[in-house]
């Protein structure tokens, strides 16, 4: 029996997602443009790319792929790329948060637990030789969450305290009273 099935995985990503939105929502669209560095995405084009990611596994987990061998990796990173180079406003990638990351949590909870137990091939060369579904379904939060901190990061530089600080902020204050 698995203790964390694909329900907890849908609720987890949504609670991850729910924070990406707050952090979306927080962020004013005059600094939608902002670069930390001249070589990285700015604050648009770094939360389409958390919106669109889930993507990528849908892809491979909806088509019940059992091998990434062959799979046109450079051909799903162009199109990728390509819809996260469209311009959208602050509206438009909050809604894109918001749809796609309840497309994924969908579907991830409609999961079984053999299904997310079945191991994938990776590419030759691909280190592990293989990864279970549920690793690679994990992942997709994790990635979020990598580029949530990033964002986080940013309000920090342009002169805002994080939704999740501040809530910490504020559940200290309560117990000091």
């Amino acid at each position: 029996m698995n203790y964390y099935g694909a329900k907890e995985l849908a609720e987890s990503f949504r609670t991850v997602r729910k924070n990406t939105v707050q952090v979306a929502e927080d962020i004013p669209e005059d600094k939608y443009g902002f670069k930390a560095a001249d070589d990285i995405r700015s604050v648009e084009k770094l939360l389409t790319h958390i919106a669109l990611t889930p993507q990528f596994q849908l892809q491979i987990h909806g088509d019940k792929l059992t091998t990434l061998e062959g799979f046109d990796f450079p051909a799903r990173m162009q199109h990728m790329l390509a819809e996260e180079a469209k311009p959208r406003t602050k509206a438009q990638v909050i809604e894109l948060l918001r749809t796609d990351g309840e497309k994924w949590a969908t579907f991830v909870e409609g999961l079984s637990d053999d299904f997310l137990g079945q191991a994938l091939s990776m590419p030759q060369g691909g280190t592990p030789p293989q990864r279970t579904r549920f690793d690679m379904i994990l992942g997709v939060k994790e990635h979020e969450m990598h580029h949530r901190g990033q964002l986080m990061l940013i309000e920090r530089i342009i002169g805002l305290v994080p939704h999740l600080t501040r809530q910490m902020q504020e559940r200290m204050a309560r117990q000091q009273r």
